[in-house]
């Protein structure tokens, strides 16, 4: 029978089996929105699965439910676009969280791709972690690999916008027959900021056209690969650190 590292492809009696041997749960969560003309409407949910099977295949963890719909009010002008209000999103995952941690789980990764998530997963990371033994950490994934793309990324800053190089590149690695190279484009945000210090609210379809802000067109597949490889061993590499992840057999 196929080896798994997902909880919803084994059955109740291998998970018995496979939790005796790991208390980390890795948390996938994504969105359900534009990504440019490009790319698919779940690719941040597609990616966020990816990078946490690859480092689940590092380290000894078991990847829990994926919560594939965030908050993504702010772009719901683009056909497609599903939203998920923070209230209702924090309580299923709240739910979801309480269900593993009742079957034993104490160390909660999660792997996000959606900046909306991101204040949602700290609430509830501080909720879980006062209780005696439970640890949290974040991957705020588009984030993260700003910090680790020296080198590899050529478009400065705008690389990271939304379906731009680093996004394009990722996808171009991990599924290549989603992306559409064909209508890829390269549009600079349509607003400049000139208070950048004011926090502003925006609807997306204010600073694109396409969904995509940055060159889209600069993506390469090497790139990609480049990037996932350096940011799983860095998750990696904290695992093994700090939270002290036995390496998988």
């Amino acid at each position: 029978m196929k080896q798994t590292n997902f909880l919803k492809e084994m059955s109740w009696t291998t998970f018995v089996e496979r939790k005796k041997e790991t208390d980390l749960v890795i948390i996938p969560s994504g969105a359900f929105e534009v990504y440019g003309p490009h790319l698919p409407l779940g690719t941040d949910t597609l990616v966020a699965v990816k990078i946490a099977e690859y480092v689940a295949e590092r380290v000894n963890a078991v990847i829990g439910p994926t919560l594939e719909v965030g908050d993504s009010t702010e772009l719901e002008d683009f056909p497609g676009t599903i939203t998920i209000q923070p209230e209702s999103f924090k309580q299923y995952m709240r739910d979801a969280l309480r269900s593993l941690q009742k079957w034993g789980f104490k160390d909660f990764l999660f792997i996000n791709t959606h900046l909306g998530n991101v204040p949602v997963i700290n609430q509830l990371a501080y909720e879980l972690q006062r209780e005696q033994g439970i640890r949290c950490a974040q991957i705020d994934y588009w984030r993260f690999i700003k910090a680790h793309c020296a080198g590899i990324t050529e478009s400065g800053e705008l690389a990271h916008g939304h379906a731009s190089e680093a996004g394009t590149s990722v996808m171009m690695y991990l599924y290549p027959e989603w992306c559409d190279t064909v209508n890829w484009v390269n549009e600079p945000p349509r607003l400049s900021d000139d208070f950048a210090d004011v926090i502003q609210y925006p609807p997306f379809s204010a600073l694109t056209r396409s969904g995509t802000i940055g060159n889209a067109t600069l993506g390469t597949r090497e790139k990609g690969e480049a990037l996932v490889k350096r940011s799983v061993e860095r998750i990696v590499q904290f695992l093994r650190e700090s939270w002290h992840a036995p390496e998988k057999d």
